[in-house]
């Protein structure tokens, strides 16, 4: 997710243009360009609009979709990272009308991810300003803090959520997310929120975080080198025993944002810079890319992540810019699992 806020209030990101949020990461002394390339982008899948869900916001500047997750095969829920106070900041979507509706708001919050504990089924938000994690119910009542403090004596920058299926959760870290430096992270948190670990440091702005199908191992994203690692974890997943950059992706002016994978382990990487995702074969070959109509596409300046129906192929993304916020569909390569559920 393109969740790259820099701690301030809403109000003041207005007034900067939300920089941080949408341009960091494009220099950095990290981001040398290694590893295995795509020289093609695949097959053209064309994805088609659910809902216009939000406007550019006259506070802040702009509007930005992020963390689908579907509660019901037909409703969606997103956050909007850039919200005022007193807008909704998670909302639902109805994806056979595309009405939506607020479900839920605070005064502070800039939420970045939105997901669903397998342990507890309540819905779990990211805020990145606070470096908390919320909880709700599922209609939005009973907000609770899960999560709040220092990980290894600094406050978190937290970006994406994935969940194992004891619910412990793997979260992506931006850590202050300046310019140049690579002192990103992924967090372990249990699942009762008393104890976090540090699985990996010193990564370049670390913005998607998932595991692959098998739970093995967590797949992430570096926007600021545009590589898709994998991170290989022990039986008790509470350590890396093995990391490499497993996949460069070729965006041009586009960086690499959160990342889902499917029931064959196929990986669709959202694009920060562009309303697109590109789609890879667990083994790295790029086997498409996800397009909005070139008519439509004017305005829509990225596709922000991706929920994918569990046992089915719907699949459902993200896309914002000047001209708002938006859910596409498309139909994935292969059938959704729990672990496909945005993030």
């Amino acid at each position: 997710m393109t969740t790259h806020l820099a701690p301030r209030t809403l109000v003041g990101l207005a007034a900067v243009g939300l920089l941080a949020l949408t341009a960091c990461g494009t220099q950095t002394a990290t981001a040398e360009k290694s590893g295995p390339a795509s020289s093609t982008e695949g097959r053209t899948i064309r994805a088609t609009q659910v809902s216009h869900v939000t406007d550019v916001h006259e506070a802040t500047g702009m509007t930005l979709l992020e963390g689908p997750v579907l509660v019901k095969d037909d409703e969606l829920y997103v956050v909007d990272v850039t919200a005022p106070p007193g807008d909704p900041k998670l909302l639902s979507v109805d994806l056979k009308t595309g009405k939506h509706k607020g479900v839920y708001t605070d005064k502070t919050g800039a939420y970045t991810s939105a997901q669903i504990s397998p342990h507890d089924g309540r819905v779990y938000l990211t805020e990145y300003q606070s470096g908390d994690i919320i909880s709700l119910a599922r209609d939005g009542s009973d907000p609770r803090t899960f999560f709040s403090g220092k990980v290894d004596g600094s406050t978190m920058n937290p970006d994406d959520i994935a969940f194992d299926d004891d619910g412990n959760l793997y979260v992506s870290d931006l850590h202050g997310m300046k310019t140049g430096e690579a002192e990103g992270r992924i967090v372990r948190i249990d699942r009762d929120g008393k104890k976090s670990t540090v699985l990996a440091d010193k990564l370049a702005h670390p913005n998607g975080v998932m595991f692959d199908p098998e739970q093995k191992g967590l797949w992430i994203s570096e926007l600021a080198k545009d590589t898709i690692s994998y991170l290989l974890l022990d039986a008790d997943k509470t350590a890396v025993t093995n990391r490499h950059e497993a996949i460069h992706v070729d965006g041009g002016l586009a960086q690499t944002d959160s990342i889902a994978v499917d029931a064959k382990g196929n990986l669709y990487q959202a694009l920060h810079g562009r309303p697109a995702m590109a789609v890879f074969s667990k083994y790295g070959e790029r086997l498409g890319t996800v397009e909005v109509p070139a008519k439509e596409a004017e305005g829509l300046q990225s596709a922000t992540n991706v929920a994918i129906t569990r046992g089915g192929t719907d699949a459902y993304m993200t896309v914002s810019g000047p001209k708002g916020g938006y859910v596409y569909k498309f139909s994935a390569l292969a059938k959704g699992i729990r672990l496909s559920n945005g993030g």
